[in-house]
């Protein structure tokens, strides 16, 4: 559903314009709100409603007894937030998720399938410096094809 990489800025209001061809499939959803939260490797997830929704009831039917699951969800949600995409297509980044994935002014913007990731482009470059030589060890590791 969202693929590719995109270089964007952020504006003084920690606002970022979605990539145009992620624009264009968002016109077509019947509501333009979305979530935004803490991701994993440094980064932050932003998912449509639908895919929101879905995850969500995966999420809730973990056990609270289980103590990974109680931390794992409690930082999940906590930190998030409902956002609405303007028709502009802006996103507006809260100041604690900034922080949290050391954002300052230039982003890195991924489509992983079904999440949008939103990278500070410094973090973004570690990763994928750390990450581009392993990307087959990785792949013959993930599959049996």
């Amino acid at each position: 559903m969202w693929y590719g990489e995109y270089s964007h800025t952020l504006d003084d209001k920690n606002r970022f314009i979605l990539p145009s061809k992620f624009r264009e499939k968002i016109r077509s959803f019947k509501t333009k709100k979305f979530y935004i939260t803490r991701g994993l490797d440094g980064c932050l997830f932003l998912f449509s409603s639908d895919v929101w929704s879905k995850l969500e009831e995966k999420l809730k039917s973990l056990s609270f007894t289980r103590e990974q699951s109680r931390a794992f969800n409690r930082l999940y949600f906590s930190g998030a937030s409902e956002i609405n995409i303007d028709s502009q297509g802006r996103v507006t980044i809260p100041d604690y998720l900034k922080d949290f994935a050391n954002i300052k002014k230039e982003i890195i913007i991924t489509g992983v399938s079904d999440r949008i990731e939103v990278w500070d482009r410094g973090v973004w470059d570690k990763f994928y410096q750390n990450n581009k030589k392993r990307f087959e060890d990785i792949a013959e590791n993930l599959f049996d094809i």
